[in-house]
């Protein structure tokens, strides 16, 4: 249990239909145009003009412009919306200290700053929302309670017609919250469950025994379950703003010579983490800009596991004109170098890094080791599998250069209708391997067009003829994906298998025949 008392009392600000503004905006749209964004051809947000006509989110584009013949479709990016808040956070960050980001479009920040300079919560958070309209965000609204979860659904509690600013009395946390619908949980499975056994609203959820939520939904339904209840420990972390503590050193006349480049560098290195510490700041994102006589440009991005020293940042300038020699396929740069830029991409507070009493040698190490041979590789020589999302278990996996952040295409934490049912295969191999699967009588297993099974998998055989008789088995899962491309279309029948020696394996049946994707380990 946490005790209200612990519980931060923190601010939030919210600019409702803030993807839909920063896509318009870009778009040169008026305010009052009727806009939606689509993903996928599905409206993913759109304008209050839009609601108006009877566009809602979810609905498919077609059916949305039948209701709104004049409706603009915008093509949703979610980078637009980061680069469309940075200005909004800069100005807020100059106006008061603890601005913690939550999403584009709402923040978060402590209360109780702002409510003794301006002289309480609800003249603080009018202050804040008239610098939101000084900025152009059009009708922003703010909420302040006990927690983060109270906080931000009290900025979305407000009508449209009612006051902007919503604040819920310390200590009433929960009676706020019980009226509130389960869905504001943010858990699709949990979300879908409470519902068919008679749980509607927060208040109901909160009302059951911790010790038995905790029993029947695991860590994450305990957790909800305390949100629920009005029990919020989380902080508003502040973002550490951009610090412009960037290196630059120019060669006259430009080297050509890694080992010279890199002597260059030592003591920029050295001035550029003094200026970041001297901030209280450490460097865990670099960013190394090279600059040739030519006029060329290359940049590259190294990641550290803790921080980087001055050592480790001529390391990276040094392996960086290394690769790029090696790209070229001779011993000197393409031109030479006329100027090094270092960016701290991402700094941490200096606290937060600290080194713990027996050190942290041998992740450093790897991660050094790793670095120095993707420098001499090549960026993409060395790489790590994140997961991902998919219906089969190649797609599971995307593959990321050492040192990159990994930027998904399919998000694992999406539903994925149609997937292999967990348990998921330990090893996924990379290029199927065809085997032929046969029934008691030694003829093919085959499966029609509406998933019937000609018989029982008995026996699967490899290439080379060797048979593993089959002990239990399970399926089949029908796959059919992008049916309407032609060139990208897969369908697949899929099977759990279970062999005499007791291994597991995922087999899937297509219209080239039998293959074997995977071992259950």
């Amino acid at each position: 249990m946490f005790e209200s008392s612990r519980q931060p009392r923190l601010l939030v600000l919210w600019c409702p239909d803030w993807p839909v503004h920063a896509h318009g905006r870009e778009a040169r749209l008026p305010a009052e145009a009727p806009a939606a964004l689509i993903e996928k051809n599905v409206v993913l947000a759109c304008s209050p003009a839009a609601r108006a006509e009877g566009v809602r989110r979810g609905m498919r584009q077609r059916e949305a412009q039948a209701r709104c013949p004049a409706l603009h479709l915008l093509r949703y990016d979610p980078a637009l919306d980061s680069r469309a808040f940075e200005p909004v956070l800069s100005a807020l960050e100059g106006a008061l200290p603890g601005v913690h980001p939550l999403r584009p479009g709402m923040l978060a920040v402590r209360a109780r700053g702002p409510a003794r300079y301006y002289g309480g919560e609800t003249a603080a958070a009018l202050a804040l929302l008239g610098t939101l309209a000084e900025l152009g965000v059009p009708a922003a609204r703010a909420g302040i309670a006990d927690g983060l979860f109270a906080a931000e659904r009290a900025a979305r509690w407000s009508a449209p017609d009612a006051h902007p600013v919503t604040i819920v009395p310390a200590g009433e946390t929960a009676e706020f919250l019980a009226p509130l619908p389960v869905g504001l949980l943010e858990d699709p499975e949990l979300v879908s469950l409470l519902p068919r056994l008679g749980i509607r609203t927060l208040g109901a959820f909160a009302v059951l025994d911790e010790a038995d939520v905790a029993a029947r939904f695991g860590p994450l339904g305990a957790r909800l379950h305390a949100l629920a209840a009005g029990r919020d420990p989380r902080p508003a972390t502040p973002r550490i703003p951009p610090r412009d503590v960037d290196a630059t050193v120019d060669f006259e006349p430009p080297l050509a010579r890694v080992d010279q480049i890199a002597f260059g560098m030592r003591t920029a290195a050295e001035r550029f983490l003094d200026d970041l510490l001297e901030q209280r700041l450490v460097c865990t994102a670099l960013r190394v800009e090279l600059f040739g006589a030519d006029g060329e440009s290359t940049d590259r991005v190294w990641l550290h596991p803790r921080s980087f020293t001055a050592t480790e940042v001529v390391d990276r300038v040094r392996w960086q004109l290394d690769a790029l020699s090696r790209r070229d396929g001779q011993g000197e740069l393409r031109s030479p170098v006329a100027r090094v830029r270092l960016t701290p991409e991402t700094v941490d507070p200096v606290g937060a890094h600290e080194r713990g009493i027996w050190g942290t040698g041998p992740d450093e190490g790897v991660h050094s080791g790793l670095s120095r041979v993707q420098g001499m590789l090549g960026h993409d020589g060395v790489g790590t599998a994140v997961p991902s999302g998919g219906r089969m278990p190649a797609d599971r996996q995307q593959r990321v250069a050492w040192g990159d952040r990994a930027v998904l295409t399919r998000d694992p934490r999406r539903p994925w209708p149609g997937a292999v049912p967990p348990p998921h295969p330990a090893t996924v191999y990379e290029i199927p391997r065809a085997i032929a699967v046969e029934d008691v009588r030694g003829a093919p297993v085959s499966v029609t067009e509406r998933g019937v099974l000609s018989a029982s998998p008995a026996v699967i055989v490899s290439p080379t003829g060797a048979r593993r008789d089959l002990t239990a088995w399970a399926g089949p899962w029908p796959l059919e994906e992008r049916w309407w491309d032609p060139h990208g279309a897969r369908a697949a029948q899929r099977f759990q298998v279970v062999d005499a020696t007791g291994e597991a394996w995922l087999l899937v049946l297509d219209a080239r025949g039998w293959w074997a994707h995977g071992r259950y380990d």
